[in-house]
C-alpha cells in the first residue's frame, strides 16, 4: 500500500516536476473510487450546493453540511489527502471563529487540510490557522463565494491583483492554493514564482496540478458546464438505459425472474 499524500507529498512533486491529480467527492462510495484509482487529492467542495444539494451556488451551505459531507469521504480514504472546503462565513467573521471551524475539519471530519478562497484579504486567517497547525489550501482567482460581488462567474484577468495574491497567501503559510478562471499565461506566472503547487480549474495547463469537479467530468450532472470541462464518460447515460431497462421488465413481468427469488 502507498503511504498516504500529506502536504509535503505534494511540494515534493512539483519540486520533482510531476503533475497532482485532484477532484471532487461528496460521500463514500465515490471517494472510495477516487482513492482507489490514485488520485492525490480529494477536496470536499462546498460545490455540493451545486451538485448535490441542487442549489443555484455555493452560499447556502453550512459548516454542519460540510462536516457531514467530508467524514464521510474521509472514512474512505487511504491514500489521497482529504480537504474540506471551508464555507461561505465560516472565516469570515474572526479568527476565532476559523479556527475553531477550521479544528472541526480535522477533529470531526477526518481532512488532512481546509481550503478557503481569497487572497489578500484572507492572509491574516491563513495565518492563524497554519499557527493553529491546520493545514490551508489557498484559492484565488474566480471564487464562486464572491459570486454577488464579482458580478457572476467571470474570468479573471487583473494579472497584477493576481500575482499579488498569489504571493501574499504563500508568505502567509498556504500550503498550495487553487487558481480558478484565470488566463493560462497569469497562471504560468504564478507558478512559475511560487514554491507552493498550484492546482487549476480552467486555469491552463501550466499549474503543478488540476482539479475538476467529479460530477461533471463523469457526466453525472446535467447542468451547463464551463469551457474547462473534459467530460471523460457519461455515467447519466448509462444509468438511463440501466432504469429504462428495470422499468420495462418490471412493468413487462420480467423481473423478478425465478433466479432472484428465495426458495
Amino acid at each position: 500500500m502507498q503511504p498516504r499524500v500529506t502536504t509535503s507529498t505534494l511540494i515534493k512533486m512539483k519540486q520533482e516536476g510531476q503533475k497532482i491529480t485532484a477532484l471532487t467527492a461528496y460521500d463514500y462510495p465515490f471517494a472510495g473510487m477516487l482513492d482507489q484509482a490514485g488520485i492525490e487529492m480529494i477536496l470536499v467542495g462546498d460545490s455540493l450546493g451545486m451538485v448535490v444539494q441542487g442549489k443555484e451556488n455555493t452560499l447556502p451551505v453550512t459548516m454542519d453540511e460540510m462536516i457531514y459531507h467530508t467524514a464521510m469521504v474521509s472514512r474512505a480514504c487511504d491514500f489521497s489527502m482529504v480537504v474540506g472546503d471551508m464555507p461561505f462565513m465560516s472565516y469570515q467573521g474572526s479568527l476565532d471563529t476559523a479556527i475553531e471551524n477550521g479544528g472541526r475539519f480535522l477533529k470531526e471530519a477526518g481532512a488532512s487540510a481546509v481550503k478557503l478562497e481569497g487572497g489578500a484579504a484572507v492572509c491574516p486567517v491563513i495565518s492563524a490557522l497554519a499557527k493553529a497547525g491546520i493545514p490551508v489550501q489557498a484559492h484565488i482567482g474566480l471564487t464562486p463565494q464572491s459570486v454577488h460581488q464579482m458580478g457572476g462567474f467571470k474570468v479573471q484577468r487583473d494579472e497584477e491583483r493576481l500575482l499579488k495574491d498569489a504571493r501574499d497567501v504563500q508568505a502567509a503559510g498556504a500550503f498550495s492554493v487553487v487558481l480558478e478562471g484565470i488566463p493560462s499565461p497569469i497562471s504560468a506566472k504564478i507558478t512559475k514564482e511560487l514554491q507552493i503547487p498550484t492546482i487549476g480549474i480552467g486555469a491552463g495547463a501550466e499549474c503543478d496540478g488540476q482539479i475538476l469537479v467529479l460530477h461533471d467530468m463523469l457526466g453525472i450532472n446535467n447542468r451547463f458546464l464551463p469551457k474547462f470541462v473534459k467530460k471523460y464518460a457519461d455515467l447519466a447515460g448509462v444509468a438511463k438505459k440501466g432504469l429504462e431497462q428495470y422499468i420495462k421488465e418490471v412493468k413487462g413481468g420480467e423481473f423478478p425472474s425465478k433466479e432472484y427469488e428465495y426458495k
